[in-house]
């Protein structure tokens, strides 16, 4: 026993694959306690708030201190900020269909186009064939470029608590800046929000681990049905092994996925909870491991201790249990991992087709790939709603593969360097 893992822990797969499994369940556990946010908490009001860090406009007006920075570079920032390239070029478009000559229009000087654009633009003028959503995307554009040269500072009203009129409180020139660390209220959000306003990265972890308890259980029932009739099956043969090889090549035959879309539509989605979810996955993932099992058993159960373990009058189960079971214990090892595996795909896949688990009890990496579908994400670019879940399905996927490569070189003689 020691000798083997001795062997495992020197596989170079296995540890590659161990460590980064291990890095993501030290992340699902250590996240919540530190962060307590609830998952599933709405905290934006609006969808898909991109990555970074949002600070209270509120409070940084009334930060205890304000620093004067002078940056050469904050004025094209800004400009670059609220003017984009396509904004410049669409703004030349319009100009054109109003009748300025294309050759006055140059789109990399701000300061004229700015100026062409203050005497031309009329948010009331009508241009032959311009649908609504742009005549919309024209007045934003005329919204967000308003004063954008303008060197004067905003000016801070307050109502008089006496009179009722507005009064001058303060001037915000563009040179003030506050310090990050003294203002009030800041959130980091370094995977943005979703189409429901709640934050990615919370959501992100807490569905692995939901995603990674269904990989589990799923696993588990799967693994021990199929490992019980693969025993069950490969020593007694005879009757009991045609009838259980005929329901295995039964649910051979019949696609899995076919069975599990029937069955979790049937369900209905109230009662298709994440543990539900797991044991129907269970349940028709089984047939590999069984045939599987069933083969290495057969090939065991002529053998020399098996027979004196039979001419000792020992029963069937003490038998497969304490003669046969220990030499497929790493097979089984093996194919549980793989189970896990497997199952995390297929919740995932049955979540985007939405016939996953409840979406208003806990998230799992396919019903966030679902939400984002949903929602275009992926079409309106973005990318922070549906990547990351890519990538935390790829590594575990990936991590249990290596450990399972690393499993078989050890186990398997022929693979031995």
């Amino acid at each position: 026993m020691k000798n083997t893992l001795r062997q495992v822990l020197h596989s170079g797969k296995f540890m590659v694959g161990f460590v980064i499994l291990l890095t993501i369940l030290l992340v699902v556990l250590v996240y919540p306690l530190i962060i307590k946010d609830s998952p599933l908490g709405i905290i934006g009001q609006g969808t898909f708030f991109p990555p970074g860090i949002y600070v209270s406009t509120y409070d940084s007006l009334n930060a205890p201190k304000q620093y004067t920075l002078l940056l050469t570079d904050a004025a094209a920032k800004r400009i670059a900020n609220k003017m984009s390239n396509d904004d410049r070029l669409a703004m030349k478009e319009w100009l054109v269909a109003d009748g300025v000559p294309a050759s006055e229009i140059d789109v990399t000087k701000t300061a004229s186009l700015l100026d062409l654009w203050e005497k031309n633009y009329d948010p009331k003028k009508n241009i032959p064939g311009m649908i609504f959503a742009k005549v919309r995307y024209y007045q934003r554009v005329n919204t967000s470029v308003q004063g954008l040269l303008s060197t004067e500072g905003a000016i801070i009203a307050s109502k008089n608590a006496q009179t009722g009129a507005l009064e001058q409180a303060s001037t915000i020139n563009q040179s003030d800046y506050v310090n990050l660390s003294q203002v009030a209220n800041v959130r980091v959000l370094p995977l943005g929000t979703d189409n429901f306003g709640r934050d990615v990265l919370t959501e992100l972890i807490r569905a692995t681990g939901v995603s990674l308890e269904i990989g589990l259980v799923a696993g588990i029932v799967a693994t021990l049905i199929g490992l019980s009739l693969g025993l069950l099956s490969g020593y007694v043969g005879g009757m009991v092994d045609d009838v259980i090889m005929f329901f295995t090549n039964l649910f051979t035959v019949i696609p899995s996925i076919v069975l599990l879309i029937l069955i979790s539509f049937s369900i209905g989605q109230d009662q298709r909870g994440a543990f539900t979810i797991a044991v129907v996955i269970g349940f028709t993932s089984w047939v590999w491991t069984a045939r599987a099992v069933r083969a290495q058993v057969v090939s065991l159960r002529n053998r020399d201790h098996v027979n004196l373990s039979k001419l000792s009058g020992h029963s069937i189960v003490h038998i497969i249990i304490y003669d046969i079971l220990p030499y497929i214990a790493s097979y089984v090892v093996m194919a549980l991992i793989l189970q896990i595996s497997s199952a995390i795909l297929i919740e995932a896949g049955l979540s985007i087709l939405g016939l996953g688990p409840r979406t208003t009890e806990v998230p799992t990496l396919g019903l966030m790939m679902n939400w984002a579908m949903i929602y275009q994400a992926e079409i309106l670019g973005k990318w922070w709603a549906y990547f990351p879940v890519l990538i935390v399905i790829a590594l575990i996927t990936f991590s249990m593969n290596l450990m399972n490569t690393g499993l078989d070189q050890v186990f398997n003689p022929a693979l031995r360097d």
